[in-house]
């Protein structure tokens, strides 16, 4: 019979210990402020714990204010584990070089601001005042749009992986709005044998749609497809991977489909300024009572006339007979894989602010940032707000090459 062997074991070794990674620092070490967010009752932040404890080892600063995670379950212990500095007073947080939320800032908040900081969020034109426009020149603080971030191969990573979240989300939601308990129509979106399935719309061909249709195709609704860029519908239908109801977004042909529609899904995203309206309110009036509207288009003014932004806690309303459902932070539903999703993005471009030394040289280094640019050390730079607020339109181009 053969004798144990016993194997010695240092005294320090920990089998649960973590080795923390050796990042190379940064060119220039910039501070990051992640207020708390108040808007339309957001769920997300803009930060979560690894991509901070990646910033810090970086040498950058994080400035967390107390309970910014709480709603994604992130807690202020998970950020101080990263290496945050959690900040008990939001003047504390708005010290910061660059200020990233979720949702833009309240007239409140723009008011902490200080000159030649740094404003990342969404910019949402419904809710942009003049006053807004206003006080961010006239702090002379430099404001980049998430929705408007290019990358290099000209999409918008922002706009995708929201959409991806979204588009599934959208699917829930609208079956949940049909039910009787909603004031729908009572219908089951996919239906049941012997009973015709629910009839879906989706107004877009782009990422929205595509992972709304898997999404309603799954649970066995009838989907048709409306976009006026064919390659668009020829992509959807390769992607999906079966043929599908598509057509152009032709007046005629969209009518007669939205009078036996039960959900219609508008997924237009303009890539300038406010979405095209496709669907007028006399179309909205030959609707079926009790059928659904969810405008997902409507953080950028909306594809339907009689879309009006509305918030979770109230998220439809209802117009001749129609639910419409108008909140602009669906991902917020999700906030925690939503939450996950932005930091990802967000991570490598602060990271890059830091390596190029100034937020001006990654600008000038980087076309698809500069494409989120809407107002730049005072100057008002997005030529669709020009139009919109009557302000003075200057050209980024000019300004970059003027300064560095």
């Amino acid at each position: 019979m053969s004798h144990p062997v016993y194997i010695p074991i240092e005294k320090n070794f920990t089998q649960t210990q973590v080795e923390m990674k050796d990042f190379l620092k940064a060119k220039n070490s910039i501070s990051i402020g992640i207020p708390k967010e108040s808007f339309y009752h957001e769920n997300r932040v803009g930060l979560v714990p690894h991509s901070v404890h990646n910033l810090v080892a970086r040498g950058h600063q994080v400035l967390v204010e107390s309970g910014a995670g709480e709603k994604s379950n992130f807690s202020d212990h998970n950020y101080s584990e990263a290496g945050a500095q959690i900040c008990y007073s939001r003047d504390q947080v708005f010290e910061a070089n660059v200020i990233l939320k979720v949702s833009p800032p309240s007239l409140e908040e723009l008011g902490l601001f200080k000159t030649n900081q740094l404003l990342i969020s969404p910019l949402q034109l419904p809710v942009i005042e003049p006053e807004y426009i206003q006080t961010l020149r006239q702090k002379r603080v430099t404001s980049l749009a998430m929705e408007y971030m290019q990358a290099e191969d000209n999409s918008f990573p922002l706009v995708r992986v929201m959409s991806e979240i979204a588009g599934l989300a959208v699917i829930h939601t609208a079956a949940e709005l049909l039910t009787n308990t909603n004031k729908g129509r009572g219908v089951l979106l996919g239906g049941v044998s012997g009973v015709p399935p629910a009839k879906v719309l989706i107004l877009g061909a782009g990422v929205v749609a595509q992972f709304a249709t898997r999404a309603a195709l799954a649970l066995g609704a009838s989907v048709r497809i409306f976009d006026d860029e064919i390659h668009k519908l020829t992509r959807i239908q390769s992607r999906v991977g079966i043929p599908l109801y598509t057509s152009s977004l032709n007046p005629v042909s969209l009518l007669q489909q939205l009078v036996s529609a039960d959900v219609v899904i508008g997924a237009i995203h303009s890539k300038i300024g406010r979405t095209p309206i496709v669907v007028s309110e006399e179309m909205v009036l030959q609707m079926k009572p009790g059928s659904v509207i969810i405008d997902v288009s409507i953080d950028q003014g909306g594809c339907f006339e009689t879309s009006q932004l509305t918030t979770h806690e109230q998220p439809t309303r209802v117009v001749h007979g129609v639910i419409h459902y108008g909140v602009p932070n669906i991902a917020s539903k999700v906030s925690r894989t939503a939450s996950i999703a932005i930091s990802n993005i967000m991570t490598p471009i602060l990271q890059r602010a830091g390596d190029a030394g100034s937020i001006e040289e990654i600008l000038y280094q980087y076309r698809g940032l500069r494409n989120g640019i809407y107002t730049y050390k005072g100057c008002l730079t997005n030529e669709y707000l020009s139009r919109r607020f009557g302000i003075k339109y200057t050209n980024l181009e000019l300004l970059l090459t003027s300064i560095i």
